[in-house]
C-alpha cells in the first residue's frame, strides 16, 4: 500500500467526524448570530406559576385572544381559589384538567370577584395580530402559523388559537357562556383540534409538562377521578408579578428571522440520523424554543 493510498484511506474514515465538526460549528455560529432582539421575556402580568407537591409548571396566558376569561383568571388567582382546589381529571392521550372538585356542592370554594359565566372568545381579525404563517397543509384551517408565541390557524379573516400539546383551554359545560376559568385544562396528548373554535384557549405551558404527563390517569369516564384520595391537590398558583419566584427562560420571538430559520429546520431535516428529510411540518409539531436566560440579559417583559 502506497503512502498515497493510505493517506487517502485515513481521511476517508475521519470524513464523518470532520463534517460533525463542521456541523456543530455552523450551529454555534448561528447561534452566536442570534441577537436578544429574537428573544423575549414573558409579562410577569400574563405568567402563572403552578406548584403541585412535584414542583411548579409555568404557564403564560393569551389575553390577546382571551381577554374577559385571562382577566377572570387573575380574580380567582389573587383571591387564591386555585389553592382550594385539585387536579380532577387526567385522560390518557388527551388532557390534564383541574377545579374545584365541590362544584356542584354547597361547599364549592367561593368566586368572590370573578364571574360565574363568561361567554366564548375564539377570534381576532387578521389585521389586529402579527399572525406568521407557515407553510403546512393544515386539515382545520387554510393557514396555520403563529401569534406572539401561540399556536394559531386563520380562514384568511380571523385567527384563532390550536390545541397543540402545551396548550390550556377553559372547561366549559353544554352552554356557550359556561366557562370562566375555574376550570382549566392542559391538552397531553396527539393535538385534539377538532376542539378548536369550540373552547377558548387562554394561554400555553412554558415548562413542567412532565409534572402533568406523569400523574395517574383517571379511572371514570373520560378520565376522571372518582375518589377523594385520587385527586392531586393544587399547593397554589401565583401569577409571577405577585410572587418571589422568577422564570429564569426566554422564549423566541416568531415573528423574528431566528423562529423562521427553525421553521426551516424542522421542516427539513437535515440531521445524519433522517433517512427522510420530509420537507412538510404541521403546526404543532414546530415547537417555540426557549432558552436560560443569559446572564448579561435583563429581566424586562
Amino acid at each position: 500500500m502506497t503512502r498515497a493510498t493510505l493517506f487517502a484511506l485515513v481521511l476517508f474514515a475521519l470524513a464523518p467526524l470532520v463534517q460533525a465538526h463542521e456541523e456543530k460549528a455552523d450551529e454555534e455560529r448561528a447561534r452566536e448570530a442570534q441577537t436578544n432582539d429574537d428573544w423575549r421575556h414573558p409579562d410577569s402580568q400574563n405568567l402563572l406559576e403552578l406548584k403541585l407537591a412535584t414542583g411548579s409548571v409555568w404557564i403564560e396566558l393569551a389575553p390577546q385572544f382571551a381577554p374577559q376569561h385571562v382577566a377572570n383568571i387573575k380574580h380567582l388567582v389573587r383571591q387564591r381559589f386555585f389553592d382550594q382546589t385539585s387536579i380532577i381529571r387526567v385522560q390518557e392521550n388527551y388532557v390534564v384538567q383541574w377545579g374545584d372538585p365541590k362544584a356542584e356542592t354547597k361547599e364549592a370554594v367561593p368566586f368572590a370577584k370573578a364571574k360565574k359565566n363568561v361567554g366564548v372568545e375564539f377570534f381576532r381579525d387578521l389585521d389586529e395580530v402579527s399572525f406568521q404563517a407557515i407553510d403546512s397543509r393544515d386539515a382545520y384551517a387554510d393557514k396555520v402559523g403563529f401569534v406572539d408565541g401561540f399556536p394559531a390557524a386563520s380562514d384568511g379573516k380571523r385567527v384563532w388559537l390550536a390545541h397543540c400539546y402545551g396548550m390550556v383551554g377553559v372547561s366549559r359545560a353544554m352552554e356557550a357562556d359556561s366557562g370562566n376559568g375555574s376550570g382549566l385544562y392542559v391538552v397531553i396528548g396527539h393535538a385534539p383540534r377538532h376542539l378548536d373554535r369550540n373552547v377558548t384557549l387562554v394561554g400555553r405551558v412554558l415548562s413542567g409538562m412532565s409534572l402533568l404527563t406523569t400523574l395517574p390517569r383517571g379511572t371514570g369516564s373520560l378520565g376522571f377521578y372518582e375518589t377523594q384520595d385520587e385527586l392531586v391537590p393544587i399547593t397554589s398558583m401565583r401569577l409571577a408579578a405577585d410572587a418571589d419566584t422568577r422564570f429564569e427562560q426566554q422564549i423566541m420571538k416568531t415573528d423574528s428571522l431566528a423562529f423562521g430559520e427553525h421553521v426551516t429546520k424542522r421542516t427539513t431535516r437535515s440531521e445524519d440520523w433522517f433517512l427522510e428529510p420530509t420537507g412538510r411540518i404541521e403546526l404543532c409539531n414546530v415547537g417555540v424554543p426557549q432558552r436560560t436566560v443569559p446572564a448579561s440579559s435583563s429581566s424586562g417583559g
